[in-house]
């Protein structure tokens, strides 16, 4: 079992920046790729990020490449969502998952949740 607490959602004008955080309990840390995902009011929630188990590979939705950055701390235990030039079409919910085998890019395929955190961003 795996624990995930999301942190660092919040209010920002477009433009601005965030970084979210996402701490990992329970099982070994290193054993999931770790994701993140959003989900906007009337959406279904969609992939932003991935990170491989070593952290050497990552992977981005074409909607925030060059503006988000993921990133992991093994000795941490957490995973990171740094998130610049922020538009209001980032505002959505914002959730950490983990997952030991599967596409990166299918929630379903995905074993662990956090419970999300709100990022709102105004124009």
């Amino acid at each position: 079992q795996v624990q995930l607490v999301e942190s660092g959602g919040g209010l920002v004008q477009a433009g601005g920046s965030l970084r979210l955080s996402c701490a990992a309990s329970g099982r070994i840390f290193i054993s999931y790729r770790m994701g993140w995902f959003r989900q906007a009011p009337g959406k279904e929630r969609e992939f932003v990020a991935a990170i491989s188990r070593n952290g050497d590979s990552t992977y981005y939705a074409d909607s925030v490449k060059g503006r988000f950055t993921i990133s992991r701390d093994g000795a941490k235990n957490t995973v990171y969502l740094q998130m610049n030039s922020l538009k209001p079409e980032d505002t959505a919910v914002y959730y950490c998952a983990a997952q030991s085998r599967g596409s990166k890019n299918w929630a379903t395929e995905y074993d662990y949740w956090g419970q999300g955190t709100q990022v709102t961003v105004s124009s």
